[in-house]
């Protein structure tokens, strides 16, 4: 068994969609990233990766490739599953926190578990997504972004 942990944090921009988890949440602003910039998507990818130590988010869909100009985070993920498969790897779960002081996600949570454990090839259970807000302290209190992070189990 190996465990591995990721976190992403991106700001949040006008004129963009926001969209954590592979759900697209109604909100005034997204975030700002080359991807679709989905920080939930981002860290478990991380935590994947980085439990088997293949490397990051950034060595497989780097920032400076056209390929993943807007690109949906959830298809990266499968992508990224395929990487962990193929090096003999199984996931066995994965847990999950979304730091935002706005929007409210809770009625998003579900869906985003659902998301993921699809992606990855999972039984949902296996997908624990979680919310929690920054009671208004530092950057992410003061809405100027939205992070995540995640912790992945697998073993071979």
């Amino acid at each position: 068994m190996r465990i591995g942990a990721g976190y992403d944090i991106h700001p949040l921009k006008p004129g963009r969609k926001l969209i954590i988890g592979g759900v697209r949440i109604p909100h005034g602003l997204g975030l700002d990233g080359h991807s679709d910039a989905d920080v939930l998507t981002h860290a478990v990818i991380d935590a994947l990766l980085g439990a088997a130590a293949l490397g990051n988010i950034g060595d497989h869909f780097p920032a400076d490739d056209p390929r993943y100009k807007d690109a949906s985070s959830l298809d990266m993920l499968a992508t990224a599953s395929e990487v962990l498969k193929r090096a003999g790897y199984r996931v066995v779960n994965i847990d999950s926190t979304v730091v935002a002081e706005e929007p409210r996600l809770q009625p998003h949570l579900s869906e985003m578990e659902a998301n993921i454990a699809k992606r990855v090839g999972v039984d949902r259970g296996a997908v624990s997504v979680k919310a929690t807000s920054p009671e208004g302290l530092g950057a992410l209190g003061n809405r100027a972004g939205i992070a995540a992070q995640a912790v992945a189990l697998i073993d071979q």
